[in-house]
């Protein structure tokens, strides 16, 4: 099998890059969707790297289920949980109460998940090259 570790790493690092082109023209539910994908393609990469399978779109419950020695920390934890409610509401109108995303989405929101985002990579960068 061919390993795909750094096609994961390197393709959240550039989704990152998009939610930071999104924060500059205010495209705020773009911002948080765009770092949400960098952290979950940027987690699954450690289970590439682990030869293991992995399913799902939940930051917080991938990063749960690392091996002993690859658990992050509580903090970052709570970093994905908080992205995870971008996973839907970013994107679609129906996952809101009222309102498009672009309506409800803030500056904050995006500067937050960018953040975010970053923290979680790092992490993941340090992890595979613990292997």
């Amino acid at each position: 099998m061919v390993d795909r570790t750094m096609d994961w790493l390197n393709q959240a690092k550039s989704d990152l890059e998009h939610a930071e082109e999104s924060l500059k023209i205010k495209h705020y539910e773009w911002t948080c969707l765009a770092a949400q994908q960098a952290a979950e393609k940027a987690v699954k990469s450690i289970f590439y790297s682990l030869k293991a399978e992995v399913w799902g779109h939940g930051i917080a419950r991938l990063l749960e289920k690392l091996p002993v020695d690859y658990q992050p920390s509580t903090n970052l934890i709570q970093f994905a949980y908080i992205l995870d409610r971008h996973y839907i509401p970013a994107r679609y109108p129906n996952g809101l109460i009222s309102g498009t995303p672009r309506e409800n989405y803030t500056i904050k929101d995006a500067e937050e998940a960018i953040v975010y985002a970053k923290e979680i990579i790092e992490f993941c960068e340090n992890s595979i090259s613990k292997k």
